[in-house]
């Protein structure tokens, strides 16, 4: 005999429509934007004002439906490093950013500026 499928519980079937929806409509770059500070968490670059569009949200377990209040699946990036941290590909090749474990790039642009600008009389 073939079983009869059970009717989905119509309470339980309404909060889980009700939270997919909440989380596509969240609003989560206003929220992102509210929560954490206007740098790009690669490069450091500070945004405001109109520059603010250049500033993206990264999903950092790359689910965009996976939008928890707090905020911890998602990371600010301005748009180049979003690209870059999307892997953009170029002549077939991948392009990556190489990063430390806490997400900084891995070199310092200015090391060894202060040698310059104020070198120890030896």
């Amino acid at each position: 005999m073939r079983r009869r499928k059970a009717k989905p519980d119509p309470e339980r079937w309404a909060k889980l429509m009700a939270e997919v929806e909440r989380n596509r409509n969240s609003g989560y770059r206003e929220r992102a934007l509210a929560l954490f500070p206007h740098v790009c968490a690669r490069c450091g670059r500070e945004f405001s004002g109109k520059d603010l569009r250049e500033l993206t949200v990264h999903h950092k377990d790359n689910n965009h439906m996976n939008n928890p209040p707090d905020g911890s699946n998602w990371e600010l990036l301005c748009i180049y490093c979003h690209g870059a941290e999307h892997d953009e590909y170029e002549g077939g090749s991948s392009k990556t950013i190489e990063r430390h474990g806490d997400g900084r790039l891995g070199f310092n642009a200015f090391e060894g500026l202060k040698d310059l600008v104020d070198p120890e009389d030896k």
